[in-house]
């Protein structure tokens, strides 16, 4: 990849744009932006980036960090962002529910004083790219960058979304994001149809489940069975697997609840309740849906009832489901760009 001089006026900007999304607590949020935006507004000045934070929600501890702008430019300011929490140390709060693998230590030792952690969303489909094969990319990045970086091994709750902490001193933080960045550019289809995570839209279920390690599928996820492949005796099978939880020490029956935009509700659901009742048959879960819009951008509950595993596996099922469709969407959505309507004039008959 051919790096551009941001510095040289007259260099044309070839360089594809890198999009680079991370979690910050709302402490780091107020410190990365500064007293009336001042450091936010340098920032953007001095790397040329465009940099937005989440807004406040009462309750929820996480905010969403997205940068976008140049290779160069989003690792720079990554850098700034380092060394401005290095700068101004902040208290982290309580590790939440929903991040808890992912939240760095409230006290440092002495030896952490002048490293920062930085926690990056990376797609799930791009992970293998950053992580590399039996891990020797994400390896390399560490000795040759001098950082350390953890990659989560559970998807962030209602997303697929996963989190690597890159931790290190700014300078070395900013030599991994650029590797990153060169990663996730060169792989950059394979993020199409990423199911982007929300934190406040992952608090609204907390109070209705808690949302535990089974919530994030911790275990590896089930494969998707299709009924056209497999013969009436394996699915059977395979259903009555999914239902016993493979777990005979666990006859409770758990339920989850989400939240699922209103623009994916008729893709679950299907025609005449075609795929919400294959999503029921393969997980074995019970799944009702809320009547009424749980809120004013019209999400709808769903309530998923079953063992542990029947519930992960319907879990997966319906995330699985709106990414599918979403990647369907911007599909059709490249095709009609990309197709040129002739100019069209209008004849009139002559009688």
């Amino acid at each position: 990849m051919t790096l551009v001089d941001l510095s040289d006026p007259n260099q044309e900007h070839i360089e594809p744009e890198a999009i680079l999304r991370s979690l910050v607590t709302t402490k780091e949020a107020g410190v990365i932006i500064g007293k009336g935006g001042k450091n936010v507004a340098d920032m953007r000045e001095s790397t040329g980036v465009k940099a937005g934070v989440s807004k406040v929600v009462q309750g929820v501890h996480d905010r969403v960090l997205t940068i976008s702008g140049t290779l160069v430019g989003v690792s720079a300011a990554y850098a700034l962002i380092a060394k401005t929490l290095l700068d101004n140390p902040v208290t982290l709060p309580p590790p939440n529910t929903t991040t808890s693998t992912t939240t760095t230590t409230t006290t440092p030792s002495k030896e952490e004083n002048n490293t920062c952690s930085i926690r990056l969303l990376i797609s799930h489909n791009l992970m293998g790219t950053v992580i590399g094969r039996q891990g020797t990319k994400i390896k390399l990045i560490q000795d040759t960058c001098g950082v350390r970086m953890i990659a989560s091994k559970t998807l962030l709750p209602q997303s697929t979304e996963r989190v690597v902490e890159v931790k290190g001193t700014s300078e070395s933080i900013h030599q991994a994001i650029i590797e990153i960045c060169q990663c996730l550019l060169e792989d950059k289809d394979k993020s199409v149809g990423t199911i982007l995570y929300n934190p406040t839209r992952a608090s609204l279920i907390e109070p209705l489940t808690t949302l535990s390690s089974t919530s994030t599928l911790t275990t590896p996820l089930p494969p998707i069975i299709s009924s056209a492949s497999s013969p009436p005796s394996s699915r059977k099978r395979q259903q009555q697997h999914l239902r016993s939880g493979d777990n005979g020490n666990e006859p409770n029956t758990n339920t989850k609840t989400v939240a699922i935009p209103s623009d994916m509700i008729g893709c679950i659901i299907g025609k005449a309740g075609s795929k919400i009742s294959e999503i029921r048959e393969l997980s074995g879960s019970r799944i009702s849906i809320a009547k009424i819009p749980h809120n004013e951008s019209g999400d709808r509950m769903f309530t998923v009832q079953g063992t542990s595993k029947a519930n992960e596996c319907a879990l997966y099922l319906l995330f699985s489901r709106m990414q599918t469709e979403k990647e369907r969407r911007l599909r059709a959505a490249t095709i009609a760009s990309s197709v040129t309507i002739p100019t069209t004039t209008t004849v009139k008959n002559k009688v």
